[in-house]
């Protein structure tokens, strides 16, 4: 199969890429880095290099797929998050029914259920209608929860303050995903492309608490961390300094902490039937040999 891959080489589209490349596809990657180019080229695929945000583009990009993994980078600068994701989708949706694209994997988000969610919530969920919405094309939505791998951005703090936080206390839960899983969901869906109609997987390797992750870090790494909530404010007053707009900031961290505080936030991850991976335990020991060459 000729297989269209967005993302560029991150924490999930490269390892879906090396993936379905074994498997004898025909992979496509698009990147906005045109440095990319060689490493992609290297690794057995074609790079189209360009923006998803380009409608163009990927009406060309897209040109003889017979499925494609759908992504939004996220855009910190942005100045309306939830506006720019829509935007890719349409794009996203335009191109793909363009060509009549019949098989899409698709990143969605936690929260994404909820037509009106928090943070990114709504427009994943409006990303996921129109996807949908294209006629004859099988959708596959890929809910995770939190990426374990995000607490490697708060390897400098751990070493300074010998905490953990966010805007919300440490014995409210959290799901949580590893990228590799995602991948390797995705890898499955589209070596197979046997989805029809239009269908949603949640991915998640555990639910914990603040507490119990900064026990489980701090335990892999010899270090007595505790969990610190912050106050909304103080986070968007340092995410600000770290150079995120204020729209991404409060879109991606401070609405989502608000939410998980609330309790609205992890409708369909305790179910049954959810896809498994890395557990905390697991990812602790990933994180160590990490915060050691950090």
């Amino acid at each position: 199969m000729n297989i269209t891959i967005t993302g560029s080489l991150g924490n999930i589209s490269k390892p879906l890429s090396t993936s379905l490349i074994a498997a004898g596809h025909q992979v496509s990657v698009i990147s906005s880095n045109a440095q990319r180019a060689d490493e992609i080229t290297a690794m057995g695929a074609r790079p189209l290099i360009g923006s998803v945000t380009d409608a163009a583009f990927l009406k060309h990009a897209l040109a003889g797929a017979d499925a494609v993994y759908t992504m939004t980078p996220p855009n910190f600068m942005a100045d309306d998050t939830r506006g720019y994701i829509m935007a890719v989708a349409d794009a996203y949706a335009a191109a793909i029914q363009y060509h009549n694209i019949r098989y899409v994997v698709h990143l969605s988000s936690i929260g994404a259920d909820a037509p009106h969610g928090a943070g990114p919530a709504s427009a994943n969920h409006y990303a996921e209608n129109k996807l949908n919405s294209i006629p004859g094309t099988n959708t596959l939505h890929l809910r995770p929860g939190m990426f374990y791998t995000n607490f490697y951005g708060s390897i400098p703090v751990i070493r300074q303050q010998h905490v953990l936080g966010n805007n919300f206390a440490g014995d409210v839960p959290m799901a949580l995903s590893h990228p590799a899983d995602i991948a390797r969901v995705a890898a499955d869906a589209l070596n197979n492309c046997s989805f029809e109609g239009n269908n949603v997987e949640y991915i998640v390797g555990d639910i914990r608490t603040g507490n119990e992750i900064a026990a489980a870090l701090g335990n892999a790494i010899g270090e007595a961390l505790q969990w610190m909530q912050l106050p909304d404010e103080a986070l968007l007053q340092a995410l600000l300094q770290n150079g995120m707009s204020a729209d991404a900031a409060s879109t991606y961290v401070i609405e989502v902490g608000i939410a998980l505080r609330n309790g609205t936030m992890l409708k369909g991850y305790d179910s049954d039937n959810r896809e498994g991976g890395t557990t905390l335990l697991d990812f602790a020991t990933e994180f160590a040999e990490v915060y050691q060459v950090v």
